[in-house]
């Protein structure tokens, strides 16, 4: 048994005069330990030590600077990744694992899973759920969470030493997205939350992240789990994240909140739910239910209230969507192997996943905004108050929250926008494009316009307000 006193008690005393060789500390530890085992000490203590190990294998102290953004666009899924989860494939059903019985089952398992999600039926990940989801949205799911990152660390929020918290980590695509956006030198202290048979397949890809991204699998479930279980005392979590699990918990409001209590007074509580109907429109019901308008949680984004004192209560359908993710090997292969067999057409892609679409929120308690603007009376028309201004030309300051939702070829491009006090949808449309307005189409999802002389109409086909920018219209980013 290793002095831990004595290990913690050397690398305090040299961290601030070299870089900590296991070496040199194993002389000056009772019994003198091999190299070995102190280095994995420390790699144990590191965290509360505040050291990273670099990739001579010495140790030095973490920086104090903040996560940079990284301005995340990934367009395909990492080889390392994709190798070691197609090993699991291989393991599980030999080299042929796309053919015959085992990859019918592989698809019909895909198929499943996508008709529970879409008819909201419980869902159930046994061995071969759970690799068939991993198939189908590893790579999706890895993208996806690192444009919600991006948010955080915009603001300089995101810090190099981070204490993490997966609740339903699923096969791992946002614990992997994770560690790639955070720097090398970053230091982690990663909890997954996991009960199903997908902590098998978490297990194995963790396995391939640096030694600073330290983890820790629970296999419980969130209902159960007690997160100030692995908090030292008076302590949370950096970041809290619950990605594409919301939708299958009876109750996710209250697991929510009870875990919102587990974040640090200056972390980040982050949801993420698939683009769909169900799941984006419920996690904006937990968005709202977790920080009420006279409440002391804020969103940091994207679906800011910009009028103090309002919140919104319309339907609250909202996506993001980021670069296309290339099909990995192991989806062309499943794919492949079913239209052989199913007589498809070998490139309609029914097993291939690269759209990256999501909803997401992020919370905060310390009244943190991505953007930190707020309307007033004075100067716009308020959303709450839209029906007043129907057929007239108002001043608005809004959220962009969509990209353009132009089903035909051709028509006029059309965005979703939210000032935070709504009670219906209100949509941009732009009907007649020039040098002055084309920040509606321009801007990014998230990002704060200001509309002067913009043409309220109802759209009763829709129930919803459309705003008509046009050659009379001057749209602004704001921020």
């Amino acid at each position: 048994m290793i002095d831990r006193d004595a290990v913690r008690s050397n690398a305090k005393y040299l961290r601030n005069v070299r870089p900590i060789d296991p070496e040199e500390i194993c002389e000056y530890i009772e019994g003198s330990p091999h190299p070995a085992v102190v280095r994995e000490t420390l790699r144990e203590e590191a965290f509360d030590l505040g050291l990273v190990e670099r990739d001579d294998g010495t140790f030095v102290p973490v920086a104090d600077d903040p996560v940079p953004r990284r301005d995340w666009s990934p367009t395909e899924f990492p080889e390392a990744y994709a190798f070691a989860f197609e090993d699991l494939l291989v393991d599980r059903y030999g080299v042929n694992w796309h053919r015959g019985e085992s990859g019918d089952r592989l698809r019909e398992a895909i198929r499943r899973l996508k008709a529970d999600y879409y008819y909201q039926n419980d869902v159930e990940y046994d061995e071969v759920a759970a690799l068939g989801y991993g198939v189908y949205h590893l790579p999706d799911y890895y993208a996806a969470v690192g444009y919600v990152l991006d948010d955080v660390a915009e603001r300089d929020l995101l810090p190099r030493t981070l204490r993490v918290l997966d609740v339903g980590a699923g096969t791992g695509g946002p614990a992997l997205g994770l560690h790639d956006y955070l720097p090398d030198d970053g230091l982690v202290e990663y909890h997954a939350v996991e009960p199903s048979a997908s902590a098998d397949v978490l297990e194995h890809l963790l396995a391939e992240t640096r030694p600073n991204f330290r983890t820790t699998v629970h296999r419980e479930t969130a209902e159960t789990f007690d997160p100030d279980s692995v908090l030292p005392d008076g302590e949370g979590f950096d970041l809290v994240c619950f990605a594409n699990v919301l939708s299958e918990l009876d109750d996710p409001t209250a697991v929510a909140e009870r875990y919102l209590d587990a974040v640090a007074d200056d972390g980040s509580f982050v949801g993420i739910a698939p683009a769909d109907l169900n799941t984006s429109t419920e996690l904006r019901d937990v968005e709202r239910a977790l920080a009420p308008a006279d409440g002391d949680v804020t969103v940091y984004a994207p679906t800011l209230r910009l009028w103090p004192g309002h919140a919104p209560s319309d339907r609250g359908w909202s996506f993001d969507r980021g670069a296309d993710v290339a099909a990995p090997s192991f989806q062309r292969r499943l794919d492949e192997a079913g239209a052989a067999t199913e007589g498809r057409d070998p490139g309609d892609g029914t097993f291939a996943n690269e759209t990256v679409q999501f909803s997401y929120v992020v919370l905060r308690r310390d009244g943190e905004r991505r953007v930190d603007v707020a309307a007033d009376a004075g100067t716009y028309a308020k959303m709450a108050e839209m029906e007043r201004h129907v057929t007239n030309r108002i001043d608005l300051l809004a959220v962009k929250l969509s990209h353009d939702l132009a089903e035909r070829e051709g028509a006029n491009p059309l965005f979703k926008v939210s000032d935070g006090s709504e009670t219906v949808e209100h949509y941009a449309v732009l009907t007649k494009r020039d040098a002055l307005n084309e920040a509606v189409a321009r801007a990014d999802y998230g990002d704060v316009l200001a509309f002067e002389n913009v043409l309220c109409l109802w759209n009763d086909d829709e129930g919803a307000y459309n705003l008509v920018v046009d050659g009379e219209t001057v749209v602004d980013r704001v921020a």
